[in-house]
């Protein structure tokens, strides 16, 4: 409706001007006079009233082509309009398409933000279940660590037991054997009076034989003698070298002994090390000891672990500690591997 009124206006306005100077030419003739009494007609006067009607004619083919020309230019502006429109509601197509796509992404992004609220909730849930999972596990050690308790009391009242029992039973065995001792000794005596007057009797028989003997011993002393004079002499040439070589070899035996001995200590200390940081200690184990015995492979892979004796809390720290670390630090040297590849190792936690 605006588009026709911006184009009915200015058609007004010019066909309102136009027929204003029709009229105006028209009222330019004088109609006041009376007419006169018709004249002949002079050639000029005809001549100027055919231009007047020439100009009129001009007058309204010019406003017919005015009009035609504004009609023209209105065509074209509605042609101009109608083009814009048209982008206009591609545009407006294009923009909807947009929009859809947004509210499409941001329904995707709503979908997307509702999964990983849902991921946060069941990790939450997850976090919740283990930590009461963790609490039922502390719950149950602490109460196999009061069984283990009154296990370990009753086994103590039982040896404690046990002992008294023994102790009778050994003091009525004392009794027997003491009897069964004096009957012995009695017969002991006996038989040592018999074999005394045997052995009298053996003796003299063998001391004319050892007279014999000790005859037959100083002449092979005397032969032996000289042997052994000889003997000595070669025996103290292969003593006096024997004794250089150990003492070269005590030498080279004591460094190299050092030396293995310091690696050892360094490598035990790292494994104690080791050891420490994979410790989970509490107050419980603070100036309390545990004796384990490792095996090791070359490349330092824990074999088998045992402990030897200690406190119970930190033996099980300690075997824990070894199977976390899985690997401990051992020596590229084969002899302090050798030496090292079972060791014994008390472990200590540090506070």
């Amino acid at each position: 409706m605006a588009d026709k009124s911006d184009v009915t206006l200015p058609l007004s306005i010019s066909a309102g001007i136009h027929i204003g100077v029709i009229i105006i030419l028209a009222l330019g003739v004088d109609f006041s006079h009376k007419p006169e009494p018709m004249q002949q007609v002079s050639a000029p006067a005809v001549k100027a009233v055919m231009v007047d009607q020439q100009k009129v004619a001009n007058q309204v083919e010019k406003l017919k082509q005015e009009k035609r020309d504004t009609e023209r230019r209105e065509q074209e502006r509605q042609a101009e309009l109608e083009r814009k429109a048209q982008e206009a509601t591609k545009a407006r197509e294009r923009e909807q398409a947009q929009i859809k796509q947004l509210e499409q992404e941001r329904k995707q992004q709503e979908v997307e933000t509702q999964k990983a609220n849902e991921a946060t909730k069941l990790a939450q849930v997850k976090q919740q279940q283990e930590k009461a999972k963790a609490v039922q596990a502390e719950t149950e050690r602490k109460l196999k660590e009061q069984e283990r308790k009154v296990s370990e009391e009753a086994a103590q009242k039982a040896v404690e037991k046990r002992k008294v029992e023994e102790a009778a039973a050994a003091k009525a065995e004392a009794v027997a054997a003491k009897a069964e001792t004096d009957r012995k000794l009695k017969e002991d005596a006996e038989r040592k009076k018999k074999a005394e007057a045997e052995r009298k009797q053996k003796e003299d028989a063998a001391n004319k034989l050892k007279d014999e003997a000790e005859r037959k011993q100083k002449a092979e002393a005397a032969r032996k003698q000289k042997a052994d004079a000889e003997a000595k002499a070669r025996a103290q040439q292969e003593q006096e070298m024997a004794d250089a070589l150990a003492a070269e070899q005590t030498a080279l035996s004591q460094t190299m002994s050092k030396q293995v001995q310091s690696e050892m200590g360094k490598y035990q200390a790292m494994i104690k090390s080791t050891i420490q940081r994979n410790l989970v200690v509490d107050e419980s184990m603070r100036g309390k000891t545990c004796t384990v015995s490792v095996r090791l492979a070359s490349d330092g892979f824990v074999i088998s672990s045992q402990t030897q004796g200690g406190d119970p809390n930190v033996c099980r720290a300690a075997k824990a500690a070894i199977l976390k670390a899985g690997k401990l630090p051992v020596s590229p040297d084969p002899a302090v591997y050798n030496l090292m590849k079972e060791i014994n190792l008390i472990v200590e936690p540090t506070f």
